[in-house]
């Protein structure tokens, strides 16, 4: 799917698709997380099943009033104890699939939230 998004200072993903995502003419082929002021790095985690309290942990010591955390093709949840960072900081984490999360960050990051997307492709 490609969107045709508003102007935006944010950083938006403007396209994806089963294993990729696109950030302006950059796609992106392996797990990332992506901030809307400019976040974007590579997420060690190839599969939902790859993750553990580390990168939940990591999540937490970001600038970011909420993760939307895309868990792959199909909705998955975090094991609850994985959380217990993000909670001691008071940051907001949703859970969907990554199509649903790419959607839901472009609208967050393009109203000028302090969104990051975690999203296992």
């Amino acid at each position: 799917m490609k969107f045709q998004p508003d102007h935006s200072d944010a950083q938006i993903i403007s396209g994806y698709g089963p294993g990729w995502i696109r950030i302006g003419a950059d796609k992106i082929s392996h797990s990332v997380l992506i901030g809307a002021s400019g976040l974007r790095q590579a997420w060690p985690c190839a599969r939902f099943e790859d993750l553990g309290a580390g990168h939940f942990a990591q999540l937490a010591g970001l600038d970011a009033e909420l993760i939307i955390f895309g868990s792959g093709p199909r909705n998955r949840f975090p094991a609850p104890a994985w959380l217990a960072p993000l909670m001691a900081r008071r940051m907001g984490l949703e859970t969907m699939d990554t199509p649903a999360a790419c959607r839901t960050y472009n609208l967050l990051a393009h109203e000028g939230r302090k969104v990051v997307a975690a999203l296992i492709l």
